[in-house]
C-alpha cells in the first residue's frame, strides 16, 4: 500500500469530519511478554490504514483545512543508542519524507502542540478509554481550552468516537486492498494444501501447525491469528488453540488458519480425514456443511441483506440434521426453537480486512440488516459440531466437528472467492491426500 493511497484515505476521512472537526489517532504500543521481552509488534489497524507508519507510540492528528498542513505526526525521535539495540527509527524527518506528514514532531512536543491543533475546532473525534496516558492529556487539554474559551476563543464542545466514521470507510475495500487480500488468500490456501499433504496418523497437531506457519513465513507473512489445528473431538471446540495432541486414523482434522500480508489477513477453514478417507457419518455431515457453504457464498451479492447468508446456511444445516435423524420436525421449527444452536452455535460470516473480525456495522441505525455493496469482504463459514457424548445422537456422529470457511468479495456481479486454491469437495481432498 503506497503513501498516496494512505493520503486518499486521510482525505476521505477529513471530508467526513468537516473543516471544524479534528481527529486524534494513536498507534499501537509495545506489549511486554515477560520482564524485558515484548510480543511481536503489530500496528493498530486504524493507524495503519490512515498513515502506513510502522512504529509504536506515534500519534496522528488530522486537522481538516489547517493552513500549515492537515496531517501532523508525533513520533519517537531518532536515538543512536536505541537504534543500535532496537532498530532504525524514522524520526520526525522520516515521518515527513517517507510517510507524507505535513508536519512532524518528537513525541515530547505533543503536550505543547496539541492545544494549538485543537483550538478553534468544534468536534474532537477520539476514542476514549483505550489509551490511559493519552486520555489524560486530551482531557487536560480540553479543560484548558474550555477555560480560555470563556474569554472568547473556541474549544471542541463535543468528543465523538472516531469509529463511527472511520470504520465505515474501512468496510469498503479498494481495488488495491482486495488484491492484497487475494494474494494473502492464495498463499494461505497453499498452506492448507500443504497441511493436507503432510497429515497422517501418528503425527501431532503442532507438526501440522508448524508446516502451515512455515509457509506463511516463507512468503513474508505472519499468522493473522492463532491457528486452530484440532483433531477428532478437539474440532468441537470452536477456538481450540492448544494444537498439541496426536492425530488418529479415523478422525477428522479441522484447520482454521490464515496468513497476514501487509496487515491484511486471510481466514480459511478446511476439515479433512487424517487417514485420507471420510467415513460414512463424516461424509454425511460434511456434505451438509459444504452445501451450506456454497449456497451462502452465492448470496453475497450487491443489494442482498447482510443477514441472508446466515439464513440460507442455517436452513440447509437444519434440513440436513433432520435428514440424518439428529433433529426432528421442520427446518423452520428447528431454527426457531433454538435446537439448531446445539450443533451450530456461531454466525455464518464476518467482515474481513485489516482485522480478522474486521470493522463496520452489520445493521442500520434502525436495527435492520444493511445490504451488501461492492467492495465488502466477508467470510462464509458454516459448521456442525457434535459434541462427545451428545444425548440422543447416534454414537457414530459423536466427536465430529466440521467447518468450511472461505473469503468472499462482493462485486457488481457474482461473488469473488479469494480462497479457491484449497479444495473443499470431498473427492478432491481425498485425491490430494492419496497422491502423497
Amino acid at each position: 500500500m503506497t503513501a498516496p493511497a494512505h493520503a486518499e484515505r486521510r482525505a476521505a476521512l477529513m471530508q467526513a469530519l468537516g473543516e471544524r472537526g479534528v481527529a486524534i489517532i494513536p498507534a499501537a504500543r509495545e506489549q511486554v511478554r515477560s520482564r524485558d521481552t515484548h510480543y511481536p509488534f503489530r500496528q493498530d489497524s486504524d493507524f495503519h490504514y490512515l498513515t502506513g507508519f510502522p512504529e509504536p507510540e506515534a500519534i496522528a492528528v488530522l486537522c481538516p483545512g489547517r493552513e500549515e498542513g492537515a496531517f501532523v505526526l508525533f513520533v519517537r525521535p531518532r536515538n543512536a543508542e536505541r537504534e543500535i539495540w532496537d532498530g532504525r527509527r524514522a524520526g520526525p524527518e522520516g515521518a515527513m519524507a517517507r510517510y507524507g506528514a505535513d508536519q512532524a514532531h518528537a513525541l515530547d512536543a505533543l503536550e505543547t502542540e496539541l492545544p494549538k491543533l485543537l483550538a478553534g475546532r468544534e468536534t474532537l473525534h477520539y476514542t476514549l478509554g483505550e489509551h490511559a496516558a493519552l486520555d489524560g492529556l486530551v482531557t487536560r487539554t480540553l479543560r484548558q481550552l474550555r477555560e480560555v474559551a470563556r474569554r472568547g476563543a473556541q474549544a471542541p464542545a463535543r468528543v465523538q468516537a472516531l469509529e463511527s466514521t472511520l470504520h465505515e470507510l474501512r468496510l469498503i475495500k479498494s481495488a488495491d486492498e482486495i488484491e492484497i487480500m487475494a494474494l494473502a488468500g492464495r498463499i494461505s490456501a497453499e498452506a492448507h494444501v500443504r497441511a493436507m499433504q503432510v497429515t497422517r496418523p501418528g503425527r501431532n497437531e503442532w507438526e501440522v501447525a508448524a508446516e502451515i506457519e512455515r509457509h506463511f513465513l516463507a512468503h513474508r507473512m505472519v499468522p493473522g491469528y492463532t491457528s486452530i489445528v484440532g483433531g477428532g473431538e478437539n474440532a468441537c471446540i470452536l477456538h481450540y488453540t492448544e494444537n498439541n495432541q496426536p492425530l488418529r486414523g479415523g478422525d477428522l482434522l479441522l484447520i482454521d488458519a490464515g496468513g497476514e500480508l501487509d496487515g491484511y489477513t486471510a481466514d480459511i477453514t478446511r476439515t479433512f480425514p487424517v487417514n485420507g478417507r471420510y467415513s460414512g457419518p463424516q461424509r454425511a455431515l460434511y456434505d451438509v456443511v459444504l452445501a451450506a457453504n456454497r449456497a451462502a457464498i452465492d448470496t453475497l451479492r450487491a443489494g442482498v441483506s447482510v443477514g441472508r447468508p446466515h439464513e440460507v446456511a442455517s436452513h440447509i444445516l437444519a434440513e440436513g440434521l433432520i435428514d440424518l435423524g439428529l433433529c426432528q420436525g421442520t427446518a423452520d421449527g428447528v431454527i426457531e426453537s433454538g435446537e439448531l444452536r446445539r450443533y451450530y452455535m456461531h454466525g455464518t460470516g464476518h467482515w474481513l480486512g485489516l482485522d480478522v473480525h474486521d470493522v463496520g456495522r452489520y445493521r442500520t441505525a434502525e436495527g435492520a440488516y444493511r445490504n451488501f455493496v461492492p467492495g465488502m469482504v466477508m467470510t462464509v463459514e458454516p459448521g456442525l459440531y457434535i459434541a462427545p457424548g451428545s444425548a440422543g445422537v447416534d454414537a457414530a456422529f459423536h466427536g465430529i466437528g466440521i467447518r468450511i470457511e472461505d473469503d468472499v468479495v462482493v462485486t457488481d456481479g457474482a461473488p469473488r472467492v479469494l480462497t479457491e486454491g484449497v479444495p473443499k469437495a470431498p473427492a478432491a481432498i481425498e485425491a490430494l491426500m492419496a497422491a502423497q
